[in-house]
């Protein structure tokens, strides 16, 4: 069995021991393997007790990484992140006390509740996967994922996300509540409490890492690059929208096409692949113009419209 294959069997197991953990989400775990995969980050943005916190926490432990998480409030700093360098009186020099942000998994949990000036600590890590402390830089190990969560509903004690670091997050989903069925098995299931901490590790960062040059290795072909590359231009030339999606944009959504692709066991992207992840790749991006939010328009909707508009790739056979 080639590496390929190897890496692809071991996503699958991956992806039961989750689906074990978080029931009837199976298209969000698929959605946060695809961004670790493609190395990217994301933002959760839904209602408390939905389990957000939960398929972090399951993540985890099912790659065998390690996990950290930050609880965001007014009162955290920037050090509380990123680590601060502590001056020692016998050896006279500073030694870096590293913060949370040192992991493979980062849970920010409620990341608006952050002051604009601790969220901007995390721009350097999301981007560049280092920090700098007092002119020091100092790596990030790889893999280095930041899933953030925040609370649509609230506004009292939050702050907006700036585009700068919106723009950062390689994905924006939302778990939303579970159907009737699913919910009554996690009822009655004894361990609905925690069940995260039930898994045990199937994978390894080694493991994870190797998944990754896989899924760097995904071809992609110049039809399908053309056709990702008229999506996100169209969704600059709307009429209704301010800011369309950005360059970075397009490199996030090319690596996570390739990132879906391996999951499906292709070693060659499709036009779908683009298709399938344009909106939770784009949608957080994008600005409309506020007679256009007026009028009741959504960045999602002006995907949809886009991607029909689209003509897609087609192989003439000889």
């Amino acid at each position: 069995m080639d590496n390929r294959n190897a890496d692809y069997l071991l996503s699958s197991v991956i992806r039961r021991n989750l689906e074990s953990c978080i029931l009837g989400k199976k298209t969000e775990i698929e959605r946060l393997l695809t961004a670790l995969l493609a190395g990217g980050h994301v933002l959760i943005e839904d209602v408390p007790g939905t389990g957000k916190t939960q398929l972090v926490k399951a993540l985890a432990k099912t790659i065998g990484g390690q996990f950290r998480r930050i609880q965001c409030n007014p009162d955290l700093l920037p050090t509380d992140i990123t680590g601060v360098a502590i001056y020692h009186p016998k050896t006279e020099n500073f030694i870096f006390r590293p913060g949370p942000v040192m992991a493979n998994l980062l849970l920010v949990d409620e990341i608006n509740r952050a002051t604009t000036k601790t969220q901007s600590a995390l721009l350097e890590a999301m981007e560049e996967r280092h920090v700098t402390v007092d002119g020091d830089s100092h790596e990030l190990p790889t893999p280095f994922t930041l899933v953030a969560t925040q609370n649509p509903i609230e506004f009292d004690g939050t702050y907006t996300l700036p585009e700068a670091q919106l723009d950062r997050f390689m994905m924006k989903i939302s778990l939303g509540y579970p159907d009737a069925a699913t919910e009554r098995q996690m009822i009655l299931s004894p361990n609905s409490t925690s069940p995260a901490e039930l898994l045990t590790a199937v994978a390894d960062i080694d493991q994870i890492r190797s998944m990754m040059d896989t899924v760097r290795r995904v071809h992609v072909d110049e039809a399908v690059a053309d056709y990702l590359i008229r999506l996100v231009r169209g969704t600059r030339e709307h009429s209704g929208v301010q800011l369309g999606a950005s360059p970075r944009a397009a490199i996030s959504l090319t690596a996570a096409a390739k990132a879906n692709a391996f999951l499906q066991g292709r070693d060659y992207t499709i036009p779908d692949d683009i298709k399938l992840l344009a909106s939770p790749v784009l949608a957080h991006r994008i600005m409309l113009h506020t007679e256009s939010r007026l009028n009741g328009l959504t960045a999602e909707d002006v995907i949809e419209l886009v991607i029909r508009e689209t003509n897609v790739p087609v192989r003439m056979e000889r």
